[in-house]
């Protein structure tokens, strides 16, 4: 076990402010985790918080308490059959690589998923999502530990309550259980899912379907020519989450906006946040040293030496001008910190 004071998080987080921690903990298995519970529980004064890759988050000062980080890794077949796999992948493991190595050994259902910025621990928190693919399709199984107790739980599929962006996890369990490992059922058959978007052009070459490899190669070139690399320009990729609106109110927004783009969505119509922003002017633009992507409005940037306060306020900003213009509350993918 890791344990480290006065600790810099410029690393992890892609936004790349410079912030730090009083204690900073990397824990390698469930037995260390405990201990770290254990003594948080003892020091009930000072405020903790378990992260990922960083890819979700905002810190807007230096956080005052200990930061959890999972050094647990590791890829186990668990079940097999002639259809599928039970892939049994730990927390810490960056979800990329994870992804790269399944198409590799010929482990199908995350190519849509590729170049997605975190760890295997958060995709089951945050339903990752792309393409028309969400995680939540593929996993079986949770593997976490109880915050106040310590105690192993596994949460089945429907126990999670996966919903756009959102789980348990993030909800009435929020800061009650920490995952460790997560169960993905993955397919030995390839089954393109290529009707999403910038994937219907994947033309079929000599009355075959796309390869699994081709795929994700795709959805990487689309990923790269849209969004930053977090190594160069700081971002948290997509900002905020994609709004869904009531059928008469799209209808309204419709009238008005003959070309708004739409796709059909749980409890109404799912309207792209990146569309409703370029529309409002902020495509490229910029407040202090915080800015708007030139090739994609739904991604902030730090584009050098931004605060995560300059980034927070550029924010706020955005969602008053699409609330004054389209009636819209955007919500942030971002957690401030």
């Amino acid at each position: 076990m890791q344990i480290h004071s006065d600790y810099s998080l410029l690393r992890h987080n892609t936004f790349g402010i410079d912030v730090k921690c009083r204690q900073f903990v990397e824990y390698n298995d469930e037995n260390e985790l405990r201990k770290t519970l254990k003594m948080l529980k003892e020091n009930t004064e000072a405020p903790w918080l378990h992260i990922g890759g960083g890819s979700n988050l905002l810190f807007t000062k230096d956080y005052p308490g200990t930061i959890l980080h999972s050094g647990i890794y590791g890829k186990e077949i668990i079940e097999e059959s002639d259809e599928s796999v039970l892939l049994r992948v730990g927390a810490a493991e960056d979800w990329d690589k994870l992804v790269e190595w399944c198409v590799e050994k010929g482990l199908h259902g995350l190519e849509n998923l590729s170049l997605i910025p975190g760890e295997a621990g958060a995709s089951a928190v945050q339903n990752i999502g792309a393409y028309g693919v969400e995680v939540e399709s593929l996993i079986e199984k949770v593997e976490t530990l109880k915050v106040e107790t310590g105690e192993a739980r596994i949460f089945l599929h429907d126990e999670c309550e996966y919903g756009y962006r959102t789980s348990v996890f993030k909800q009435q369990h929020k800061g009650k259980f920490i995952v460790t490992h997560v169960q993905y059922r993955l397919s030995k058959q390839f089954f393109p899912q290529i009707s999403y978007g910038a994937l219907k052009d994947l033309s079929e070459k000599n009355d075959m379907p796309p390869t699994a490899a081709e795929v994700r190669n795709k959805v990487i070139r689309i990923r790269r020519e849209k969004l930053p690399d977090p190594a160069e320009i700081g971002s948290a990729g997509s900002f905020f989450m994609n709004p869904v609106i009531s059928e008469s109110q799209f209808q309204a927004l419709q009238s008005q906006n003959p070309d708004i783009p739409h796709y059909p969505a749980k409890g109404g119509i799912k309207v792209p946040a990146g569309w409703l922003i370029e529309q409002c002017g902020w495509k490229g633009k910029q407040l202090g040293q915080a800015g708007v992507h030139p090739r994609q409005a739904l991604v902030l940037i730090n584009l050098g030496h931004a605060t995560g306060a300059e980034i927070a306020q550029l924010s706020r900003k955005i969602q008053e001008d699409v609330a004054e213009r389209f009636n819209i509350t955007l919500h942030p993918e971002v957690l401030f910190l």
